[in-house]
This record gives structure tokens, C-alpha cells and sequence, in this order.
């Protein structure tokens, strides 16, 4: 039961934190699982199991708001569980060692985009195209995030919503629905991946799966609500901030670094992770004061 409370209290915060940026459920959930001594390819699975179960929530809350443009998610998906299934064969083939040190890396790389996203890169919201995102954009795009997700622990998110909105073919709004909808099929096709792919020395715990789940589909619409409330910049920096400093200590103790090493670098970590934090705070204030609509505000639907 105490398992249950723990992931399920660790799958309600990394639903916030996706709900509110539109991606990291993923990387949050599996730093929390490596973190605590997960096998990396367990982690990955586990958590993409219990994506199931929250992005078909999240779809469904996206499409009660008309968020979802159904063709970049028809033509999205179906390579986003290819390079899924990909992924998940590559990283459970890894040996183990160097699979934690892979794993580790894709997501401290992916934490230091989000920190560095949210806290110090800032433009205002650009105009969207007349033209929606084509065939030849879409499938490439779903291939790479797929396998990048799968085999990383997290980067569907990080990777597809990115690329979409620096192309600014689709709204912003729009982007996170799609993006949101189709990651069921991504997860649900990496889930199937790691099933067949797993040793039988490596079982999942299904309690932690659910745990997961559980509280990612009851923080679902708490975070749709909540993206309209709390800063997103505060919110992506804090959350990048957390996960660059927890995967900087996993690889640090993986590669053997001496304890003097561990200390100069995690404190830097820190210090940046402060200085991040207090951009990002200021950056917040200065848009909530400015009429110049931002890629913070609520009218964009996206930080």
C-alpha cells in the first residue's frame, strides 16, 4: 500500500508538470524510478505502461476542448509506435551498465532543455502558417521522438511538441492535444515492446505501474485547470532544474566520480539551477505586466 501512495504521489507530479508544459511525464517519472535503483529498462517500461492509462486521459480532456487536430495525430502516431517498439528493443539489448549510463544521459540532456527552455529562452509567440504540418514533416518527426521516448525513459514530449511549435504550422493549443493524443499509441506500442523484449529476471512491478497511473489520471484535469493559474516558466524551470540535478548525481555515482568531483559539480548544478529559477520568476512577472501577448501566456495555451 505504501508503494501504491509513494509512485502514485510521484505519477500526480509528473502529470502536473506534463499537463502544465505539455511534456516530462516521461523524464520525471523514470528519474524518480532509476533514482531509486530501477533497472533502466524496467524504469522505461514501467512508466510507459502507466502512460497508457494518463495519456488516454489526457486525450480524452483534450478533445472535450477541441485541442486536437486529428490529422497530425493519424499520421503522427503510427511512426511514433514504430520507432517506440525500435527503441524499446534497442535499450533492453544494451548491458546494463552502459544502459543506465545511456538512459541517465538522454535525460539529464532532456532535463537541460527544459531548464534552459523555461528559465533563460524567451521569444514572443510567433504567428502560425496557413499551411498544417505535411506527410514528409510528421513521419520522420514521430520516428525519432518514438525511439528517443522509448529508448530514454521520456523525450515524446521534448522532442515532438518542440519541433511542432518551432514550425508554427499549427496552434500552439493544437500542438499539445495532438501531441497528447497520439503518445497513447506511442505508449501503448513501447509497453508492447518491453513485454516481448524483457528478460524473465526482470519483472515489473505492477504496483508501481499503477501507482503511476493512478495518480496521473487524477492529476489529468487538475493540470489543464492549473496551466491557466501557475506560471509555466516557474513551473518547466523548477521541474528541468530537479530533473538535471538528480540524473547529474546518477551518472556522476555510475562513472565513479570521487566525492570531491560529485561536490563542485552538483553544486554548480544548483547554482544554476537558482539562478534558472530566478529568471524565470522574473521573466514571469515582467510578461504578467506586459499586453504583449508571450509564449507564457494563456491566450497561446503553451509556454
Amino acid at each position: 500500500m505504501q508503494t501504491l501512495l509513494l509512485f502514485g504521489l510521484a505519477g500526480f507530479l509528473a502529470q502536473l508538470v506534463d499537463g502544465s508544459l505539455g511534456m516530462a511525464f516521461g523524464v520525471t517519472a523514470t528519474t524518480t524510478l532509476v533514482a531509486v535503483g530501477t533497472v533502466p529498462a524496467v524504469a522505461s517500461a514501467a512508466v510507459h505502461l502507466a502512460e497508457v492509462g494518463t495519456a488516454l486521459a489526457s486525450g480524452v480532456a483534450h478533445w472535450r476542448f477541441r485541442n486536437i487536430d486529428w490529422r497530425t495525430v493519424g499520421i503522427l502516431a503510427a511512426p511514433g509506435a514504430v520507432g517506440a517498439v525500435l527503441g524499446a528493443y534497442v535499450l533492453t539489448s544494451l548491458p546494463m551498465g552502459f544502459a543506465e549510463v545511456w538512459i541517465t544521459l538522454v535525460l539529464l540532456l532532456l532535463g537541460c532543455y527544459v531548464l534552459v527552455r523555461f528559465a533563460f529562452f524567451h521569444k514572443p509567440g510567433a504567428l502560425v502558417g496557413a499551411r498544417r504540418p505535411s506527410t514528409r514533416f510528421l513521419v520522420p518527426l514521430g520516428l525519432v521522438a518514438g525511439f528517443v521516448d522509448a529508448s530514454g525513459g521520456g523525450g515524446w514530449g521534448p522532442v515532438a511538441t518542440t519541433t511542432l511549435l518551432s514550425s508554427g504550422r499549427l496552434e500552439p493549443r493544437k500542438v499539445i492535444g495532438s501531441v497528447d493524443t497520439s503518445e497513447f499509441l506511442v505508449a501503448l506500442a513501447a509497453s508492447l515492446g518491453f513485454l516481448f523484449s524483457l528478460s524473465q529476471e526482470d519483472q515489473l512491478n505492477y504496483t508501481v505501474v499503477a501507482g503511476l497511473m493512478l495518480g496521473g489520471v487524477v492529476a489529468a484535469p487538475l493540470a489543464a485547470w492549473l496551466v491557466r493559474r501557475l506560471p509555466p516558466r516557474v513551473l518547466g524551470a523548477a521541474a528541468g532544474g530537479l530533473i538535471v540535478f538528480t540524473n547529474a548525481r546518477t551518472l556522476l555515482n555510475a562513472v565513479g566520480a570521487s566525492p570531491s568531483v560529485k561536490t563542485v559539480v552538483l553544486s554548480a548544478l544548483a547554482v544554476l539551477w537558482g539562478v534558472g529559477l530566478a529568471s524565470a520568476v522574473r521573466s514571469a512577472r515582467a510578461e504578467r505586466r506586459s499586453d504583449t501577448p508571450s509564449d507564457d501566456t494563456p491566450v497561446l495555451g503553451y509556454p
